[in-house]
């Protein structure tokens, strides 16, 4: 390594000079020479100083490095070495990687573990001989001298990494946007294919999905949501029963006859159709999440402001029912828990959950003592009751927000059945009604609004002589 690299002019140089040096005996010649010998003393004094200093110039590395004698012959057999190691694996990783594209075509998992596990092991085997490699100091100045070049490489690359961070902040700001969009034009959109006709529910929706004022037509319109999540509840709490192995017969005649708790057979219950059972357990559900609608605040306060102050009253239920209608009822509980919107919640869900229902469904009532708590359980049956009581909640903000408030009303059992007032869950083959059929129970309510509009009660029909 110390050694000058020697040319074939220098060569010739030299032996022209050591020959005019060392010249035969004799004169001839001695005029000639005189000259060039001081040229020749002169570069031979330059040459030796030169590689005097390339011997010290390797003497101070060596001891930089802590080498000793014969440690550079020592340090280029192992960097010889390691290369032929690094060669090696690289072979066998392309050998393991042309195995692993082989078990692709045709398919063969078992040649395809094999091939995986042959080029994961050589690629730690490459991992070993860089650590190797970094471990002797061979690579410090080689990884010192291309730090910087990489990290010029990389700087584009890390500043359109930020750009198109800061782009996708961008765009989930506009899907929440537009998700939210979403949500108010669904409500005025749900429904239409209902006997309503589109035109009437544009005159209560604005142009991006607010409602500018309360109205019948969206009364109608949250009335239908009402429908369609407690149809959804109810199938929920069906399946539930049904996976419990419950008798869903005398469930039935229980729960739809039971009022209060009291247990009452009832023949036209008894003869509901095992398919139709779930119209039995959504009056249920309904008679509970109902009761109280004509009041206030559900019975939940005793307060008289819709009596009081009417028009501040409804200005201020219109307010709430326009701040929370985009809301998720989890989240504003999570928030709120003990809003009227929360307490509401919690009273009905203990009135339809009884104790030994809960415990019977879940094994236990740690979520009936949670909601008595003050709390709202984070539970999927829980959060499926919260996707039927704020549409009722919603409805309700909307009969006290309008004027005048619509009138209640519900089909008693064994009534006689009126179209204009009355819509049958049971759909018949030909379209009618078999004559001489009423009222089994009523399965919702019908609301009578101010505009001359009705809301149909939705009954279960069955033969006069089980219906009276």
């Amino acid at each position: 390594m110390a050694n000058k690299v020697t040319h074939i002019s220098d060569l010739i140089h030299r032996v022209a000079c050591s020959c005019l040096t060392h010249h035969l005996a004799g004169a001839y010649g001695l005029e000639r020479c005189d000259s060039v010998d001081g040229e020749t003393e002169e570069e031979d004094a330059v040459e030796e100083e030169e590689e005097e200093k390339e011997e010290n110039g390797l003497k101070i590395w060596e001891e930089e490095k802590g080498a000793g004698p014969g440690r550079v012959s020592v340090c280029v057999r192992e960097m010889e070495t390691l290369m032929g190691e690094v060669f090696d694996a690289v072979s066998a990783v392309k050998r393991a990687y042309v195995s692993l594209q082989e078990a692709h075509c045709p398919w063969d998992p078992d040649k395809m573990r094999v091939a995986d596990a042959a080029v994961v092991a050589e690629l730690r085997r490459l991992g070993r001989l860089r650590d190797r490699f970094r471990r002797t100091g061979f690579g410090a100045s080689a990884a010192a001298a291309a730090a910087t070049p990489l990290r010029e490489a990389v700087a584009p690359y890390e500043a359109a990494l930020d750009d198109l961070k800061k782009e996708l902040k961008a765009k989930d700001a506009e899907v929440e946007s537009l998700k939210e969009k979403l949500r108010s034009t669904s409500i005025g959109g749900f429904g239409r294919k209902r006997r309503l006709h589109s035109s009437r529910r544009v005159g209560c929706i604005n142009g991006l999905g607010a409602p500018a004022m309360p109205t019948p037509e969206l009364f109608e319109t949250y009335m239908e949501e009402v429908k369609s999540a407690s149809k959804s509840f109810t199938g929920h709490l069906l399946s539930l029963m049904r996976s419990a192995r419950w008798d869903i017969a005398a469930t039935v005649r229980s729960i739809i006859e039971g009022g209060d708790g009291a247990i009452d057979h009832n023949p036209a219950i008894a003869e509901v159709d095992p398919h139709h059972a779930k119209h039995a357990l959504e009056s249920y559900v309904n008679r509970k999440v109902f009761h109280g609608f004509e009041n206030e605040t559900f019975y939940i306060e005793g307060s008289l402001t819709s009596l009081l102050r009417p028009a501040e009253f409804r200005n201020d239920c219109f307010a709430q029912f326009k701040d929370m209608r985009g809301m998720d009822p989890a989240e504003l509980l999570g928030v709120l828990p003990t809003c009227q919107f929360g307490r509401f919640a919690a009273k009905k869900y203990l009135a339809i959950v009884h104790p030994k229902m809960e415990e019977s469904l879940f094994g236990g009532v740690e979520q009936r003592r949670q909601v008595m708590a003050g709390a709202h359980p984070r539970t999927g049956f829980y959060g499926e009751f919260l996707r039927l009581a704020k549409p009722v909640w919603l409805l309700h903000l909307l009969a006290f927000a309008l004027d005048p408030a619509p009138n209640h009303f519900e089909a008693s059992k064994g009534a006689e059945f009126h179209p204009e007032y009355m819509e049958s869950v049971v759909r018949f083959a030909d379209g009618r009604f078999p004559p001489g059929w009423v009222v089994g129970f009523s399965v919702s309510p019908g609301f009578k609004l101010g505009n001359g509009s009705v809301v149909r009660a939705r009954v279960y029909l069955v033969p006069r002589a089980q219906g009276v």
